[in-house]
């Protein structure tokens, strides 16, 4: 029922409802909203040339952007006249009009005075003599204004993705936004950003084919890409590059945006790590090399005169940890002569020169033995690299006045191996992570490494967009935020749809790195790696349908941003499966061993075909982006060149004739009729399986609440505990936790896997996170989820990050068969249960764990 349900929502879509219902704008006239545009007239608008150079740069895209909407131009002015209708854009305190209208208190602007970065959109009547209404854009600050500007912009229908993703504007002969005040508020974390990494062969062949490299007209495109997202922040490409020596117009095209500039973790003091090469300056050692290494550090704060975060520290040579005799005090030395020479530069005391120091990789050892930190610096705390925070405040941590930040990752060129390739990150685990650092107080700074940029177009707007206001999107609200970010690229029509792709295909995708996949990733034996493909293939068609039904204008966007990726991961996830069928024939000597080894030859070269489909969209705008190799890896680093999987070969005389297998019914236990909500039994291959947000019963105490995460597990959704800064609790009684009836027809023995999102110790602690789990009225047993967690590149953590999963094991005994009551309890928060799977002993080992063995029977 629920796949013909799903293929009648893609033949029958659901018609005029709303998606957005924070709309402000019309393209129809209603009561006495403001006219931007209309068959007969078109509001000028009008700016000071005394304002910011960002915010009359911006209103140029304003003009623009009415233009890509109605098809022609607005005028710009610079003085006063006689007018309908008027939109007036600027900062508090350098527009002479918009100040008039505060004095004359037709404005009212207390929510902007003294604020980051907040905008007011407003609507007057009568504003000034002979102009009957204005529409007011103010900014307590020039992005401030800058948002403001955008924020119209995106709700007459110019997509922040509209050069980057080719996301076409809808055409109106009318503009009317309705009477009114609006505003986002103030951006709850303060500098929200991208880092540009990882970025050969892909972004570099492109912006160098396009641009000349990375350079201001690179750069500008990037820019205003930012700011259209509401965000302030950038690191860089640093790959063989360098932001302020490559291009003299980098600098001054940041300040025209006013975007803040910063250097990654290992860049210190502005200078991007390339120039030392080029610079020849000998041995990167601060102990044997102080001298050059200073100077090299000073040229660098001389030149950054722009807005700038300071990265201060120092790692080995080429991102690589320092050596291992280096102490933390000598990291200490290094650090205070970075601001001394800060200091001594700009004229002022180091601390009024915003500063981070990146507790990355080996760095936060060395914090958490002592090393201290000056207090205005922010600390920037990091990931593992995969999208699981290493380190976190803990809630009662003393207060900094440089507070904390976080890198997070999208992308990743290191071990157990590199994912370039495509968009690997759920929005639900991005979700749950970063709304870990919001609830510890992590506000100072949030930066993403995504890589090329694209393919990351949906994981960035969410990033940036929840960083603008982590408590406006809950767990709750991902798919209302999924329907809107497809609603505003391709119309309301199939927004419900085109949201179930995004995020079908990055919840597959997130389960393993398609770099990681191979022949053995998935189980040929129980059919999980034929459910794989189907499920993969079964995505496709629905892309593929909808596709049908977008008008032409929408189908570059649409084959980059939804069918692309679906298409080339159904196409990999279908090659290695033959290439394990194939293994499987020819160990069986059966006549489709040469039939698999001619299918993955086939899906190999689709692989080519489809980056080549990429690569001629648009007239070829989009050449070299997804020339990133992802298959033949045998180690972590990228193969230079793509190599098919190898396959065997049969001769004619080899062959035998491949035997069908019946199929044996499976025992399973029964149910009686009475029982009500969800209950679990066992059968005789999968034992008792259970998605773990499909509890019986929940107990809620202390002020703690179990809530489940939407779509966050690997095949369905999960479960944890609100809030998520809340104390150890002890697991007996009716402290909090779930219990799960189930029923079985085996008795003694038993086995519970349970399945976790990866997440670390981020407080550090001896025992890590815990969970306890007991069947029955047993003790609970209080398991350790992570305390062994080191987050090198080898060990354990290596394969919790592979396969994006912890499996934690304990050994209970089932006294009689029939009904039982399996209990989960909190004890530490930030733990989330994915799965439960109990085995008798018979249950054959599959990736993604076994089906569930649910009845729902009312």
């Amino acid at each position: 029922m629920k796949h013909i349900f799903s293929v009648f929502l893609l033949l029958f879509p659901l018609f005029g409802f709303c998606i957005n219902p924070d709309t402000y704008v019309a393209f129809q006239s209603k009561g006495k909203s403001f006219c931007v545009a209309s068959k007969s007239k078109m509001a000028s608008i009008l700016v000071s040339q005394k304002d910011e150079q960002a915010v009359i740069r911006a209103t140029n895209d304003l003009q623009s952007d009415v233009e890509r909407v109605t098809g022609r131009k607005p005028n710009i002015i610079n003085e006063l006249s006689k007018k309908d209708e008027l939109i007036i854009v600027g900062t508090l305190g350098k527009n002479q009009w918009i100040d008039a209208l505060v004095a004359q208190k037709k404005i009212d602007v207390k929510s902007l005075q003294g604020k980051w970065e907040t905008f007011v959109i407003q609507t007057i009547e009568n504003p000034f003599p002979n102009v009957k209404k204005a529409l007011v854009i103010v900014g307590s600050d020039r992005r401030g204004a800058i948002y403001g500007i955008y924020d119209l912009s995106k709700q007459i229908g110019v997509s922040p993705w509209y050069f980057w993703a080719d996301v076409p504007v809808p055409k109106h002969d009318e503009i009317y936004v309705l009477n009114g005040r609006y505003s986002e508020g103030s951006p709850k974390v303060k500098y929200r950003g991208i880092f540009i990494n990882d970025e050969a062969p892909a972004l570099s062949g492109w912006s160098k084919e396009k641009f000349g490299g990375f350079n201001h007209k690179f750069y500008g495109n990037v820019f205003e890409l930012l700011l259209r997202l509401k965000a302030n922040y950038i690191w860089p490409a640093m790959w063989g590059s360098a932001f302020y020596a490559d291009d003299a117009e980098n600098i001054k095209t940041a300040d025209e945006y006013g975007i803040v500039i910063g250097t990654s973790h290992h860049e210190p003091l502005m200078r991007a790590h390339d120039e030392w090469r080029r610079e020849k300056g000998g041995v990167w050692n601060y102990e044997t090399n102080p001298t050059k290494l200073q100077a090299f550090w000073r040229e660098g704060i001389k030149r950054a005169t722009n807005e700038k975060i300071v990265s201060v520290g120092m790692r080995g040579d080429g991102d690589e940890p320092m050596s291992r005799e280096t102490a933390t005090a000598l990291l200490e030395k290094i650090v205070k002569d970075q601001r001394n020479i800060i200091s001594e530069v700009t004229g002022k005391p180091a601390s009024e020169t915003p500063q981070l120091w990146a507790l990355y990789k080996e760095v936060q050892d060395y914090y958490d033995k002592g090393m201290t930190v000056p207090d205005d610096v922010t600390l920037l705390l990091c990931d593992d690299n995969w999208g699981n925070l290493r380190k976190l405040p803990k809630p009662d941590a003393k207060p900094r006045k440089g507070g904390y930040g976080i890198y997070y990752h999208f992308d990743y060129v290191g071990g157990p191996r590199n994912y370039k390739w495509l968009n690997t990150n759920p929005l639900p685990r991005i979700w749950e992570q970063m709304h870990l650092a919001w609830e510890h107080k992590v506000k100072d700074i949030w930066i993403v490494n995504v890589g090329d940029i694209k393919p990351m177009e949906y994981p960035i707007s969410f990033f940036l967009d929840y960083a603008w206001n982590p408590e406006k999107i809950q767990a709750n609200d991902l798919q209302q935020y999924s329907e809107q970010w497809a609603s505003k690229q391709f119309g309301d029509k199939y927004a419900k749809e085109i949201a179930f792709l995004l995020n079908q295909y990055s919840k597959f995708n997130g389960r393993r790195k398609p770099e990681l996949l191979d022949a053995n990733t998935y189980n040929l034996k129980t059919g999980e790696w034929k459910t794989v493909v189907t499920d993969y293939n079964r995505l496709l068609q629905k892309a593929e349908s909808i596709k049908k039904y977008l008008s032409p204008e929408y189908q570059d966007a649409y084959f980059q941003l939804v069918l692309h990726p679906i298409k080339a991961c159904a196409n990999l996830n279908e090659m290695y499966y033959n290439v394990a069928l194939n293994k499987e024939a020819f160990e069986n000597k059966w006549k489709e061993t040469n039939t698999y080894a001619q299918q993955v030859k086939q899906l190999y070269d689709n692989d080519s075909l489809i980056t080549k489909e990429y690569h001629q969209l648009n007239n070829g705008k989009w050449n070299h982006l997804m020339s990133q190799t992802h298959i033949g890896y045998t180690y972590w680093q990228q193969p230079e060149k793509q190599k098919m999987p190898a396959v065997k070969y049969l001769s004619d005389e080899a062959v035998i004739e491949k035997k069908e297998i019946a199929i044996q019914p499976v025992k399973r236990a029964e149910i009686p009729n009475n029982t009500k909500g969800n209950v679990f039994y066992q059968d005789e291959q999968n034992g008792v399986v259970i998605e773990a947000n499909h509890f019986t019963k929940a107990i809620n105490a202390n002020g703690i609440t179990w809530k489940i995460l939407p779509d966050h597990g690997r095949t369905g959704s999960a479960i944890t505990t609100f809030p998520v800064t809340a104390k150890e609790q002890k697991p007996e009684g009716n402290a909090s936790h779930l219990e799960y009836e189930i029923y079985t027809f085996s008795e003694g023995d038993v086995t519970i896997q349970a399945y976790f999102s990866p997440s670390l110790n981020f407080y550090g602690t001896e025992n890590g996170l815990q969970y306890a789990i007991s069947i029955d009225d047993e003790q609970p047993q209080i398991i350790s989820l992570n305390k062994e967690d080191k987050t090198s590149d080898k060990g354990i953590w290596n394969k919790w990050a592979a396969e994006n999963i912890i499996i934690k094991t304990s050994k209970h005994s089932l006294v009689g068969k029939g009904k039982h009551t399996v209990k989960y309890w909190m004890v530490t928060s930030g733990v989330v249960l994915q799965k439960l799977g109990l085995n008798f002993g018979r249950t054959e080992q599959n990736y993604l764990g076994s089906a569930e063995t649910i009845s729902t029977s009312k």
